[in-house]
């Protein structure tokens, strides 16, 4: 296709070959045309430094042998090297253009699906195995996010299944006349209604995080401050529950930071943390400087996280612990929007365990001021 949405004449590898012979014949056309116009001149000049008349009977029998060699050996060059160089261009230009063929039906596949075919550079050159590279990581990229999105949309629906079946009996039950519409029933069915509404909303905030919505107002604090606020925040909680949350602030680090919104970050490690660590662990909220960032760490002694779910732990909904329902084990987006928020800081957020029953820590960085 040209850049006007019309379809191109040739072929890239017939287009290729048409300039390569364009290309071999006007170079061996100016080749001839210098030798027929340069040679004579040189060729006369030796003859009369050689003491021959141009005008006698020898020189004129010199010039046309010297003529006729020339002719021939030129001619049969030009014609040798034109054919060896379309020969040559024409190899290339099939390789070329099989190349070319091969990744427009990979990336055909790909729009139609099929996100497992692979791509090769055909030896054509570091251009082409960049762009066979860059193929192959779009197809593996698009197959994680069409995973993502299918299960999203599964636990979409299984989030909403529960709340839908308990409105749906109850208000069968009401309409059957086997429950009345009493305070119980009704708090029962607000509980339900509170619970799809808050989906919604952890739906819409996640999208808004990962879009890079959520305002951010950044001031000039230190990890030290930003990590005793959270402690401070989280304090009962983890009193409530019998789990020891220590701090470990060493010297404070400059960062610029919006303090709410890296509050609400750590808060959401500290309540993942406490939720997964059990009455008596210990949860460690650490800072250290790690040029260029300052990191803030929230390291447990819970339940930890195996080595298959470590790189899911971010993605909208998951859950390590499918056991574990909503109101148990959280909606599966807090650490979602806790990475975005930490990326719009220009900062990172990783997880880090060394499996089932060994913890695991979390890792804020966030550039030094």
């Amino acid at each position: 296709m040209t850049a006007t949405g019309r379809p191109s004449r040739f072929a890239v590898g017939t287009g290729l070959m048409l300039v390569m012979a364009a290309v071999v014949v006007a170079t061996t056309a100016c080749a001839l045309m210098i030798a027929w116009l340069v040679a004579p001149g040189i060729f006369h000049e030796h003859l009369r430094q050689a003491g021959i008349d141009r005008d006698s009977s020898e020189a004129m029998h010199v010039e046309r042998a010297f003529a006729a060699a020339v002719g021939v050996s030129w001619g049969l060059a030009a014609v040798i090297a034109t054919v060896s160089a379309l020969a040559v261009s024409w190899y290339l230009a099939g390789r070329a253009q099989r190349t070319v063929t091969a990744v427009a039906a990979s990336t055909a596949r790909i729009a139609d699906g099929g996100y497992d075919v692979r791509v090769h550079g055909g030896g054509m050159g570091r251009e082409f195995d960049a762009l066979a590279a860059a193929v192959n990581r779009l197809a593996a990229r698009l197959a994680e996010t069409e995973a993502t999105r299918r299960r999203m949309l599964s636990d979409l629906a299984h989030e909403m299944r529960t709340p839908l079946a308990t409105i749906d009996s109850y208000l069968e039950a009401v309409e059957d006349g086997v429950r009345r519409p009493d305070a119980d029933t009704m708090d029962i069915l607000y509980a339900a209604t509170g619970r799809l509404r808050r989906l919604a909303e952890d739906v819409t905030a996640v999208s808004q995080a990962q879009e890079g919505a959520l305002s951010v107002m950044p001031v000039r604090t230190t990890d030290r401050a930003l990590a005793e606020s959270a402690a401070a925040a989280a304090g009962e909680a983890y009193a409530a529950k019998g789990v020891t949350l220590r701090v470990e602030a060493h010297a404070a680090t400059a960062v610029r930071a919006d303090p709410a919104r890296i509050g609400q970050v750590l808060g959401n490690l500290l309540a993942n943390a406490l939720r997964h660590t059990p009455d008596g662990g210990a949860v460690t909220l650490r800072t250290r400087c790690a040029d260029p960032h300052a990191v803030i760490e929230v390291a447990d002694t819970g339940d930890g996280i195996a080595s298959d779910h470590l790189s899911h732990v971010f993605d909208r909904f998951y859950r390590a612990d499918t056991a574990r329902d909503r109101d148990h084990g959280g909606s599966g987006i807090g650490l979602t929007i806790a990475r975005a928020l930490v990326e719009q800081h220009g900062g990172s957020l990783s997880a880090a365990s060394d499996g089932p029953g060994r913890g695991a820590t979390f890792t804020v960085r966030l550039p030094r001021v």
